[in-house]
């Protein structure tokens, strides 16, 4: 297979990420080096300065909305992905909205609670598009034990020995290793059936 089908693939593909936080702006900026034809990226937040140890913004865009600091940065990467950029929280029977025109959906949210919730809703709402979500991203080190499961449409980034990201710490490596692992499995997702390897 070679790289122009890969890349027309890519191209041709809608991915959408809820939360633009350590893990979402680290697959949103994965994605578009990789060539993805359009990103829908949904956040409530502003840049924060505490965040820069892991998320994918710089000191200048402190106090900016995520989903504009985002935008920008990916327009100064690769200006060819069309990025759609909804500053809007997600709230319980209207998460799936954003999302309805996406090939594959990315979680990428804070709390466990919104977590869960927006997962069930996707899939319920959205049956038969994949979700690729991440749980246990804090910490340092002991990568061997982060894993991928899956379970229909749906795709787990885990560690289930991590501490809560409540109680340990989040820095870039590690949780550029979760947020990397859900941007392949994304291009793997719209690759399957290509002779990639």
């Amino acid at each position: 297979m070679s790289a122009d089908k890969v890349a027309e693939k890519l191209k041709a593909s809608t991915v959408g990420i809820a939360g633009l936080g350590g893990l979402g702006s680290n697959v949103a900026i994965a994605l578009a080096r990789s060539g993805i034809g359009r990103l829908v990226i949904v956040d409530f937040d502003e840049v924060e300065k505490s965040n820069l140890n892991r998320q994918a913004y710089d000191m200048e865009q402190v106090g900016q909305r995520k989903t504009e600091a985002l935008m920008y940065n990916i327009e100064k990467m690769n200006p060819e992905v069309d990025v759609t950029a909804i500053f809007q929280k997600l709230e319980p029977d209207m998460m799936h909205f954003p999302f309805e025109d996406v090939d594959i959906v990315v979680e990428a949210l804070d709390s466990a609670e919104t977590k869960v919730a927006f997962i069930e809703e996707i899939m319920l709402k959205l049956p038969d598009k994949p979700i690729i979500a991440a749980s246990g991203v804090s910490g340092i080190g002991k990568s061997e034990r982060i894993s991928i499961h899956k379970s229909g449409n749906f795709f787990l980034v885990e560690d289930r020995e991590a501490p809560s990201s409540d109680d340990g710490i989040l820095l870039a490596p590690r949780v550029g290793l979760f947020a990397y692992w859900q941007a392949n499995t994304v291009l793997e997702i719209l690759t399957e059936g290509l002779d990639v390897y």
